[in-house]
């Protein structure tokens, strides 16, 4: 990836927003790194100089670094004007991206970095607007030999990497994963800023387009080795973890499917099968989320429901999400626990009419998912795409997490910053 005429090897647009700011906070922790050997010359960009200089004077206070402010150049950029989105492409090696919803406003950055050949990292939950980035700019990024990557955050690192670690701890073939999220939180409960719910709201609101880009796009199934995956009830009970489970409903099947599907085509994997679910406790917390769910789905399906699910959406989601997002207390008091259940051939034994004879369960940790262990997962794929070059894809191109980094130090990155993976058990049956 072109550095050497580029004054800044990361920016970071949209530094002012809610997740924009704990972002910036993050590269600026990474910049002081004792493993860091070099300087890491990075800039802020988003529309308003004060909104920029201040979350800079945050970060500063906070890091405790007072000449934070005269060190990170400022970029004023606009989405809604292409030249400015070119200038500040021009001027990065890897664009963060943390303007969402992604599907208003992702594009424009998405072809403003693949024109200039500038790589772009965001952490966009978004499988409609993912897929469709694929079909439109993947062979254009690679004639450019730009990496586009999405989903680089909390949706859909511990996930999609969380599988590439299962297969590669498990002695054999791993042929089907299940992953169960814990979340934690402290006396104060849990909150998220409202811009989650509202790519959640228009997702689910247009999820007929999605159906549509999918059977156009016309893709040859992957085959299923071993037995075929069975999904659960939408409530059901997971006896390993004590608690009764629901789909998630987060990018993280749409993602793990698609680097899946990569590594066998690429690289001659054997493809696992994947599903995802939420752990939420006991049988109080079933009631008061179907409810909530039911809610949901009936009013996203009208043009003035979904108004309303945006603008009361503290009353919606029985507080989960707000417009003033989480406090520092809530944020400091919660992290997450995602768990793998996968299963598999030892080594010499085929998945022709044998039942599968291996189990692994591994798991990631890390500390609050939204603001803490995503700005981690993205600023060290970020660092991933500059100092491991050599382990990438060999031409650019749009990528998920896994198919991007599989090959590459990530989850050592990961775990040396907090987001840790390990082996909880293994067996042969």
């Amino acid at each position: 990836m072109a550095t050497q005429q580029r004054p800044f090897h990361l920016v970071v647009f949209g530094a002012s927003g809610f997740t924009g700011q704990f972002v910036t906070e993050e590269v600026a922790r990474e910049q002081m790194s004792p493993e860091r050997s070099s300087r890491l010359p990075w800039a802020v960009a988003g529309r308003s100089r004060e909104k920029l200089q201040r979350v800079l004077e945050r970060a500063a206070m906070k890091l405790g670094r007072p000449t934070l402010s005269s060190e990170v150049g400022i970029i004023i950029c606009d989405i809604t004007n292409p030249a400015s989105l070119d200038e500040m492409a021009k001027q990065a090696t890897v664009v963060l991206n943390c303007v969402g919803p992604y599907r208003f406003y992702g594009e424009p950055v998405v072809k403003a970095c693949v024109e200039n050949g500038t790589s772009c990292i965001d952490i966009c939950g978004e499988p409609q607007f993912l897929e469709l980035m694929y079909w439109k700019y993947h062979e254009k990024a690679a004639e450019k030999g730009a990496y586009i990557i999405g989903s680089s955050g909390f949706d859909s690192i511990p996930a999609d990497l969380g599988v590439i670690y299962t297969r590669n701890k498990m002695n054999g073939t791993l042929t089907a994963v299940e992953s169960f999220l814990t979340i934690h939180s402290g006396p104060e409960g849990l909150c998220t800023h409202d811009g989650t719910w509202k790519s959640a709201v228009y997702g689910f609101g247009d999820q007929s387009n999605l159906k549509k880009l999918r059977n156009e796009s016309n893709l040859k199934p992957v085959p299923i080795v071993g037995p075929k995956l069975k999904r659960r009830w939408p409530i059901s009970y997971c006896r390993e973890l004590n608690s009764y489970s629901i789909p998630f409903l987060g990018a993280d099947v749409s993602v793990v499917k698609r680097t899946q599907r990569y590594l066998h085509e690429n690289l001659e994997q054997s493809p696992v099968q994947y599903a995802a679910y939420v752990t939420v406790g006991g049988v109080t917390s079933v009631i008061k989320l179907m409810f909530a769910g039911l809610f949901f789905l009936f009013f996203v399906k009208f043009g003035i429901g979904r108004q309303l699910l945006i603008k009361f959406p503290w009353l919606f989601s029985f507080g989960y999400f707000s417009k003033q997002g989480p406090t520092q207390k809530q944020i400091d008091a919660s992290s997450f626990t995602l768990t793998f259940f996968g299963q598999g051939y030892s080594q010499g034994f085929g998945p022709d009419k044998n039942k599968p004879n291996i189990r692994i369960c591994t798991q990631v940790k890390g500390p609050e998912a939204g603001y803490v262990a995503t700005p981690i997962a993205m600023v060290q794929a970020a660092i991933t795409l500059l100092t491991d070059a050599s382990d990438l894809p060999k031409a650019g191109g749009v990528f998920t997490p896994g198919a991007a980094f599989s090959r590459t130090k990530l989850i050592d990155r990961l775990n040396q910053h907090g987001i840790e993976f390990s082996v909880i058990s293994s067996s042969e049956v």
